[in-house]
């Protein structure tokens, strides 16, 4: 008899994401291997995607684990080096089993500069502060101030764990990092040593110092970034349960508005607690109602709170906000130019051939089109696209006359520094013909394409004449340079173009400094077709990135000016200005 039982309703697929729910919750609770007599749990930094017999990924740890009494030969090239976040675990994991510090080298005799700024940050501890900002110039020596200062912090407050995020690349910037510890000293400290797209890594521990190199990084407050840097930082904690902060960046911010990182060094020397300054609970107190409060000049629009337009107004604001740092006793801030000068930065006009000029237009003028068709349905998706696409359109363009004028640098025996910002129209066909006409060419740029570190090398030694990148931050490429293993950079002066202005100042500014820098004078070129608005808007860099030495938001003038020239003035101030960060 066939049965009468009606099908069920209920969705199969339901109860198969409730089971997959409750298998990753087994997952993530499975319990750690347990280490024999005479064995330990080894930690091991293997790359994304990498299998590597007899290395298991635990989640717990979130990297791959090795049990055993000694690491084999294939397994020994993933030991995660000292003051890295792979050795940190691995020595948590292995408390009665550490694995040694190396012993400081002496490498790096520091300057009276860098000792000024660490006696500085140390008063400012000492006084009970929670977050100092230096904002010396590109090379003046942060990396080694904030090192030396950390140290004397910790030593104030018997410290136990650094915490220094790095910016991008890691191959670069982490390894450049552990090598300053190790020269100096780590002064009996735990540290560890990570970038910013690892937070996630690090939740779960409590740190007593913290570096945040190129702070600038933390200008947005609605990102992924953001959320996990306040609960590390403890950005919402009481003045005197939070971590020591040292924000080190060249650039803070184009605006007083993109300083929220700051927001608890503000309340503090203002005698407020920060729950004025932002509260989950409050929601009307967000960072811009509290400069508001204090008389910075905030405008409301279409796309929240911005900074007043009133020149007068702004550079009033640039001096309070200042102020409020390094007024205090003991100061909060530190920001001392470069010795050795500003950047020589100018303009680079490019005489386009009758083809190529034909080709501009007609991407201009497809462009303008496009551009009006998404401010009519204010469609800023749509903008935003156009203004991509002609970017890179025209950048191409501009190849060849690019690549000659490198050619002529390099004959003239000046090795170069070239900018770009984008990959498959500009970084790669600038890089190919530069080859094909028999120079060498070291690239920065495309993630797992290169190894950046060994194409920097190739660089600095001299072997390389030119270096194709699109970083703006944290690599030395300047002349002299003292290397990893003793040996000094070639010493021929480096010149640097940008093949493409960018937009954001502090971008600009960040570029600059990569061999503009340890007294090393490199003038710098911005290249843009003549006739254009490209010649227009590399007028307005030239001043802009000028300007963004200056700290604080003094670059942000001309970004009006930018937007009316491209016809972007209707969209959002953040479709020129970002930049990674």
């Amino acid at each position: 008899m066939a049965s009468t039982r009606r099908p069920s309703t209920r969705r199969p697929s339901t109860r198969r994401r409730s089971s997959a729910r409750r298998s990753g919750t087994r997952s993530a609770q499975r319990p750690l291997p347990t280490a024999g007599p005479g064995e330990r749990l080894w930690v091991l930094d293997v790359p994304y995607g990498t299998q590597v017999e007899g290395a298991t990924w635990h989640p717990a740890v979130k990297m791959h684990l090795y049990v055993g009494r000694a690491l084999p030969a294939h397994l020994a090239p993933y030991a995660p080096g000292p003051y890295t976040l792979g050795r940190f675990l691995e020595n948590t994991l292995n408390p009665d089993d550490p694995a040694p510090n190396p012993e400081p080298t002496g490498a790096l005799e520091p300057r009276r500069l860098q000792f000024e700024a660490a006696d500085t940050i140390a008063d400012h501890a000492a006084a009970g502060g929670r977050l100092f900002l230096l904002a010396d110039e590109p090379g003046v020596g942060k990396t080694i101030s904030a090192v030396l200062g950390a140290t004397a912090v910790g030593d104030l407050r018997g410290a136990r764990r650094v915490l220094v995020v790095a910016d991008r690349p890691a191959a670069i910037t982490i390894g450049h990092w552990c090598r300053t510890i190790t020269a100096l000293g780590d002064g009996g400290l735990d540290w560890v040593v990570i970038t910013w797209d690892r937070l996630d890594k690090v939740t779960d521990h409590t740190w007593d110092v913290i570096i945040a190199d190129e702070a600038h990084a933390l200008r947005r407050t609605t990102t992924k970034r953001w959320k996990l840097w306040a609960r590390i930082s403890g950005h919402g904690k009481a003045h005197d349960k939070a971590p020591f902060v040292i924000a080190t960046t060249a650039t803070p911010g184009h605006t007083p508005l993109e300083l929220p990182y700051l927001a608890p060094a503000y309340a503090q020397v203002l005698g407020e607690p920060m729950k004025q300054w932002t509260s989950a609970a409050q929601p009307g107190a967000t960072f811009a109602e509290a400069l508001e409060r204090h008389g910075v000049g905030v405008e409301h629009g279409r796309y929240g709170a911005t900074w007043t337009t009133d020149p007068a107004r702004r550079a009033a604001d640039l001096t309070l906000v200042r102020g409020w740092l390094t007024d205090v006793r003991p100061q909060a801030m530190l920001h001392r130019a470069a010795p050795w000068g500003p950047v020589p930065i100018s303009g680079m006009p490019v005489a386009l051939t009758p083809a190529e000029r034909t080709a501009y237009e007609a991407e201009w003028g497809e462009f303008c089109r496009e551009m009006e068709i998404a401010r009519r349905g204010r469609n800023v998706a749509k903008g935003r696209a156009a203004l991509l696409r002609f970017r890179q359109k025209a950048g191409l363009i501009r190849v060849d006359p690019t690549v000659a004028w490198i050619a002529q640098q390099v004959q003239a025996e000046r090795q170069v520094a070239c900018s770009v910002e984008f990959v498959a129209t500009a970084a790669d066909p600038i890089a190919d013909r530069l080859r094909d006409s028999g120079i060498e060419v070291a690239t920065i740029y495309g993630r797992d394409r290169f190894d950046p570190e060994a194409e920097r090398l190739r660089f600095q030694t001299g072997e390389a004449k030119v270096c194709v990148f699109t970083t703006v931050a944290s690599i030395s490429l300047h002349a002299g340079e003292t290397l990893a293993d003793g040996r000094q950079a070639s010493t021929e002066p480096r010149v640097g173009v940008f093949h493409q202005a960018r937009f954001s100042g502090i971008a600009g500014r960040q570029v600059t400094g990569r061999t503009h820098r340890d007294h090393q004078v490199s003038p710098w070129h911005i290249a843009y077709a003549e006739g254009t608005v490209e010649e227009q808007v590399g007028k307005v860099m030239v001043e802009r990135i000028a300007a963004a030495s200056d700290t604080v938001g003094s670059d942000t003038s001309g970004l009006a000016e930018l937007a009316e020239l491209l016809g972007a003035d209707w969209l959002p101030a953040t479709t020129l200005t970002e930049d990674g960060g």
